[in-house]
């Protein structure tokens, strides 16, 4: 993600939210949900380059998604940002040394910045997508993807 030195000056929250009226949104998911599968970084770049994180317009989601009761659409949502920023043209078909790496970080990546109240059925998705990969080629173009549906679907509702 993006050091965006200057990301922390200042109220980075109210700027965040004052790049994301400028260009027409009403909240920081419709900003994202308009830019679907587009890494957080590039996000985070598109809002401020210099003065706005990845890790920042993922906490804005996050607190987006509590409100709204969706944190596990925010969750499949960050593994499709992170998976086509890891693996672009989608799942390989060969899960090599190098293949194997890119789709551990973009798992590792989403443990991470998963919410605590998720981390368990985060864990058994990513191991269920090892243990039996999706077609080669496969990329979520989205939260609502059909397979991430079946790892991990909603709960809130």
């Amino acid at each position: 993600m993006s050091d965006g030195q200057n990301a922390w000056q200042g109220n980075w929250k109210v700027r965040l939210y004052e790049r994301v009226r400028a260009r027409g949104f009403t909240s920081l998911t419709a900003f994202a949900e308009a830019r679907p599968a587009v890494p957080l970084y590039v996000l985070a770049e598109e809002l401020g380059k210099d003065d706005i994180a990845g890790v920042q317009v993922l906490s804005g989601l996050l607190a987006e998604a509590e409100q709204r009761k969706q944190v596990t659409r925010f969750v499949r949502d960050v593994l499709v940002r992170l998976l086509s920023q890891s693996i672009p043209d989608g799942w390989p078909a060969v899960l090599d040394d190098e293949n194997r790496f890119k789709v551990a970080k973009a798992l590792g990546s989403w443990s991470a910045y998963t919410p605590e109240t998720h981390e368990k059925r985060v864990d058994q998705a990513g191991d269920a997508l090892l243990a039996k990969p999706p077609p080669p080629g496969w990329r979520p173009l989205g939260p609502d993807d059909e397979l991430l549906l079946t790892l991990l679907p909603d709960e809130e509702a």
